[in-house]
């Protein structure tokens, strides 16, 4: 089943997604301000979105894991 049709798996993509752009744009912040908009500004924003509310962001990974784990 796909992620679009499966609202778990959609959420585990959008956490991922956001934890990955934060991660890249700790590591080359030069390249993520850059590319603010069009289709690499998602990317941008995600980052944005995991550093302000990361705390948020941990509490739903982990909230993700145990979920999956226990088989939810």
């Amino acid at each position: 089943m796909s992620a679009l049709f499966n609202f778990q798996s959609l959420l585990l993509v959008f956490l991922l997604i956001i934890c990955t752009s934060t991660y890249g744009h700790s590591i080359m912040p030069g390249i993520m301000d850059r590319n603010q908009s069009g289709f690499f500004g998602i990317f941008w924003k995600c980052a944005r979105i995991g550093e302000r509310l990361s705390p948020y962001v941990s509490i739903c990974c982990v909230v993700m894991a145990v979920s999956i784990f226990f088989g939810g």
